[in-house]
């Protein structure tokens, strides 16, 4: 029998058994339960986040930022991964990795390398492809996105108007934008983040 909490595709952050001991709500059984529990602690989270300017690119902010959106339901929250993942860096490189993320999205904002979107675009997609913790990296990296491009005097994106962690082909489409820009092609995730 399969453990109903467990994601199914392959664009997913599958989660060790000790992590999947570290739930904090044992009424939870069901992955739309868990989807539920989630998201009602990541808009309080959000609303947080955008009620006043913040450093989004700073180690620590990022840290904080999964923390106050997963606490209320996993214990790992905030907490960098330890384990091997389908998706990500191995683990003894996210802390290096992250340095670098954010000391390149700080040059680009000072060089003007790049429009203020796809300098948030950019800097989100490099976050979700580090996977620094156990799970919910990209909501995480969406919000973290949004948060940079409001910095940079944008709106926030739409992210195709749909909840990722459960849209089919809105899902399948940002999946697909984010493994062209694996491929250093932003075109499709700077339509799709506008959609």
């Amino acid at each position: 029998m399969s453990d109903p909490l467990i994601e199914q595709d392959d664009a997913s952050t599958p989660l060790t058994e000790e992590e999947r001991d570290e739930l904090l709500l044992s009424y939870i059984s069901l992955r739309p339960e868990l989807n539920e529990a989630e998201q009602r602690n990541i808009l309080q989270a959000e609303d947080w986040a955008f009620s006043r300017a913040r450093d989004v690119l700073s180690e620590d902010f990022l840290k904080d930022l999964h923390k106050r959106m997963f606490a209320k339901v996993w214990r790992w929250a905030g907490k960098t991964r330890v384990s091997e993942r389908n998706i990500g860096v191995e683990a003894y490189r996210i802390t290096s990795d992250l340095r670098d993320l954010i000391d390149d999205c700080k040059c680009w904002v000072q060089f003007d390398s790049y429009g203020p979107d796809e300098i948030a675009v950019r800097f989100s997609h490099r976050l979700v492809k580090i996977h620094p913790f156990p799970n919910g990296n990209g909501r995480h990296s969406r919000t973290a996105g949004d948060l940079l491009a409001v910095f940079l005097g944008r709106e926030r994106f739409s992210w195709g108007r749909e909840n990722l962690v459960s849209a089919g082909d809105t899902r399948q489409q940002y999946i697909e934008a984010l493994r062209a820009a694996d491929n250093h092609d932003y075109s499709l995730l700077l339509a799709f983040v506008r959609s």
